[in-house]
């Protein structure tokens, strides 16, 4: 018996819509990284990007349990001395809440060039609305 390997040429895509209302950060995060990789389905294969595209809408009203709104921070380096800047969880989802989706999702994929690509296929706004309506996609319920 042999194994299945899926090839670049014969994936099929689908879109998926996941509405991050009050829901867990990394539940949501941890879904869309399923989606992105292509493990919920049967062809999937480790080294080919086999997954489909995610649209993340409500990332303003994701919900962060515990006290993690004060406690967490998130960290960038401008590469200069001195450069460290800090922000807290709570800071990062008024002012960009759709970064913070995107690191938790980032977090969770390959860290190659695999995983560059993956993550070219999410797609995050702080509403309800986005513009890929064309595309049909099936909204995914997170439970």
């Amino acid at each position: 018996m042999t194994s299945f390997m899926q090839k670049k040429e014969t994936v099929e895509r689908k879109w998926y819509v996941i509405d991050a209302e009050d829901k867990p950060l990394g539940r949501v995060a941890s879904k869309a990284a399923v989606l992105l990789r292509g493990k919920h389905k049967p062809t999937y294969t480790p080294h080919i990007d086999c997954g489909d595209y995610v649209i993340i809408i409500n990332a303003k009203k994701v919900k962060l349990t515990g006290n993690k709104l004060q406690n967490k921070m998130y960290y960038n380096h401008s590469m200069y001395p001195g450069g460290l800047r800090e922000r807290t969880a709570k800071e990062m989802k008024e002012k960009y809440p759709v970064e913070m989706v995107e690191r938790a999702v980032k977090g969770m994929l390959p860290h190659n060039r695999l995983g560059r690509t993956m993550y070219g296929k999410l797609f995050v706004y702080e509403g309800q609305t986005h513009p890929h309506i064309a595309q049909k996609p099936e909204l995914m319920e997170i439970k």
